[in-house]
C-alpha cells in the first residue's frame, strides 16, 4: 500500500473559511497522486473552482442542499446567511446524510475527511472507509475549549468555565477575557442544528473518527495536538502549514497602481475575512486608528452593519482627508497578492487560520484583531505564545476598541526602539525562514501520507 495512491472523499461544513483550505489540501494530496472526491454545495463549486490545480485528479462533486423552514431559498453556505442561522445551514447538511452514503457506496474510497459532519464517521465505519476528521480549526482552540476534560456535557458551560485551561492542558499563554469566555461559552453550547450543540457535535466528530488531522506544525502547535491525542485516545498527525503556492498570475494593473505609488513596506493592508461584518461604531474606530497612524492604508472589508457601502459608513470628512492615502474597498481582494507587494508592510488581520498561515510567510508585521471564536485563541498563541503579533487592546468586560488601541499597536511594529516591537519582528522573521525552509512542507505532507497509509 506505501506505493499505492489511494482515494479521499470530502465532506466538510459549509463555510468558505472550511472548504478553501480544504481544497489547498485536496491539491498538496494530489500532487502526490491521491484522487480527491470533494463534496460541496452545487452552486458554491465555481468559487473554488479556479483553485483546483489538478482537475484530472480532483473531482468537485455537487451536492444539492435541502432547504430547511427559516433558511432564505438558495442559501447554501455561512456566506449566505446571517450568524444566527448558521444552525440552520447545519441542519440541512444533517439531511443530505443519505445522498452522501450513496456516493461513498458508490466510490469507494479509502478516507473520508470531514470535520463537523459528526455523524459521517458511523456512516463510514458500516462501509468498511476510515474516516479522519481534518481540523483547519487550531489545535490550541479545541484543546481550551472542548476537551473532554471540561465534562461540558455532564456539568454544562458558563463564561466563568472558561476564564481557566481544562485540566492538562499545556503551559500556555492563552487566556480570555470575561465578555470573550462569556461569548465563548454561549457559541459553544448553542445549538447548532437538529438539536445538537456545536460541543456535542465536536465531541462526538473527534471520539468516533479513526485519526485527527491539523492543519499546523509540532513546532508551533505540537503540545496542544498531543494534549487532544490524549484526551480523546486517537492517533494525532500533523500536514504542515499547508499554506497554498503563490499565485503565479501577477497582482491586477488597478491595485498594482493603487500600491506602487507608496514607499516600500508603509502601507498597512486591513482585511477580515470573507463573513465578518463590524458595527458600524466599531468600523469607524478601526479606520480612525489606522489614520492616526500617519501611514497609507488598504482596508478591504465589509460594509458595516446598516451601511449599504463601505464609503457611506465613514466618519464625516474621512474621505476629504485621506484622500490618496486611504483606500477602501467593500469587495474581495487577492489578499495573498497583496501581502506579498513590496509596499505593504503591516497587516491587520482577525485572526481566521487562512489568513494567518498566509501572512506568517509574508514580511508584513501582524495587528491583530480578532472578533469571534477560534480567532481568540488563535490570536493569544500568535501574540503570547509565538510573540509573533500584536494585539489592538480591548477593554476586559464590553470589548470594545478604540481608535487609539488600534494606532498604539501599529506604531508599536512601527517604532524600531519598541522593544515589543523588535522581539515581534525578529520572531516573525525567524518563524516565516522556518516556514519557507525547503523540504519542510514536503516532509510534513510525506509523514502525514504515510500515515494515513498505515490505517488501511
Amino acid at each position: 500500500m506505501a506505493d499505492r495512491s489511494f482515494h479521499i472523499a470530502m465532506y466538510l461544513w459549509f463555510a468558505l473559511g472550511h472548504i478553501t483550505p480544504y481544497v489547498h489540501m485536496a491539491n498538496k494530496l494530489a500532487e502526490r497522486g491521491h484522487k480527491i472526491s470533494f463534496f460541496l454545495p452545487a452552486k458554491t463549486q465555481h468559487k473554488v473552482e479556479a483553485f483546483n490545480l489538478h482537475p484530472h485528479l480532483i473531482t468537485f462533486i455537487p451536492i444539492e442542499v435541502p432547504h430547511v423552514e427559516g433558511l432564505p431559498l438558495g442559501a447554501e453556505t455561512t456566506n449566505d446567511v446571517p450568524f444566527p442561522l448558521h444552525p440552520l445551514i447545519m441542519t440541512a447538511m444533517d439531511l443530505t446524510e443519505p445522498d452522501i452514503e450513496a456516493y461513498l457506496r458508490q466510490l469507494k474510497p479509502h478516507f473520508a475527511f470531514y470535520d463537523f459532519t459528526c455523524w459521517l464517521p458511523a456512516l463510514t465505519r458500516r462501509l468498511g472507509i476510515k474516516s479522519v476528521v481534518y481540523c483547519i480549526i487550531s489545535s490550541a482552540t479545541i484543546g481550551y475549549l472542548l476537551s473532554p476534560a471540561r465534562k461540558t456535557l455532564e456539568k454544562g458551560m458558563t463564561g466563568s468555565d472558561l476564564l481557566e485551561p481544562p485540566q492538562g492542558f499545556p503551559s500556555s499563554s492563552i487566556r480570555l477575557r470575561a465578555h470573550e469566555a462569556q461569548a465563548l461559552a454561549a457559541v459553544t453550547t448553542m445549538d447548532y442544528g437538529s438539536g445538537l450543540s456545536f460541543v456535542e457535535r465536536q465531541l462526538m466528530s473527534l471520539s468516533d473518527c479513526d485519526i485527527i488531522g491539523f492543519k499546523t506544525c509540532r513546532e508551533i502547535e505540537g503540545p496542544y495536538g498531543e494534549y487532544i491525542g490524549s484526551q480523546f485516545g486517537k492517533p494525532v498527525i500533523f500536514a504542515g502549514s499547508v499554506v497554498p503556492n503563490p499565485p503565479k498570475i501577477a497582482l491586477e494593473k488597478q491595485w498594482e497602481k493603487l500600491l506602487s505609488k507608496f514607499q516600500p513596506k508603509t502601507v498597512i493592508f486591513c482585511a477580515f475575512g470573507s463573513e465578518c461584518v463590524l458595527k458600524k461604531d466599531r468600523f469607524q474606530e478601526l479606520v480612525l486608528g489606522l489614520e492616526l497612524t500617519g501611514l497609507p492604508f488598504l482596508v478591504a472589508l465589509k460594509p458595516p452593519m446598516g451601511a449599504e457601502t463601505i464609503e457611506s459608513a465613514l466618519p464625516e470628512g474621512f474621505q476629504e482627508r485621506l484622500e490618496g492615502r486611504g483606500i477602501l474597498y467593500g469587495g474581495w481582494v487577492p489578499q495573498q497578492l497583496i501581502l506579498r507587494h513590496r509596499s505593504v508592510g503591516y497587516f491587520v488581520t482577525h485572526c481566521g487560520s487562512g489568513s494567518l498561515a498566509e501572512a506568517m510567510v509574508s514580511d508584513c508585521q501582524l495587528v491583530l484583531l480578532p472578533h469571534v471564536g477560534d480567532q481568540i485563541i488563535n490570536a493569544r498563541l500568535m501574540a503570547g505564545d509565538l510573540k509573533m503579533g500584536v494585539e489592538v487592546e480591548k477593554g476586559d468586560e464590553d470589548g470594545v476598541f478604540t481608535k487609539y488601541d488600534v494606532c498604539k499597536a501599529v506604531r508599536t511594529l512601527m517604532d524600531h526602539a519598541n522593544e515589543l516591537g523588535k522581539e515581534v519582528r525578529t520572531n516573525h522573521a525567524q518563524w516565516k525562514e522556518f516556514l519557507l525552509k525547503p523540504g519542510l512542507e514536503n516532509s510534513y505532507m510525506d509523514d502525514f501520507v504515510m500515515q494515513l497509509h498505515a490505517l488501511v
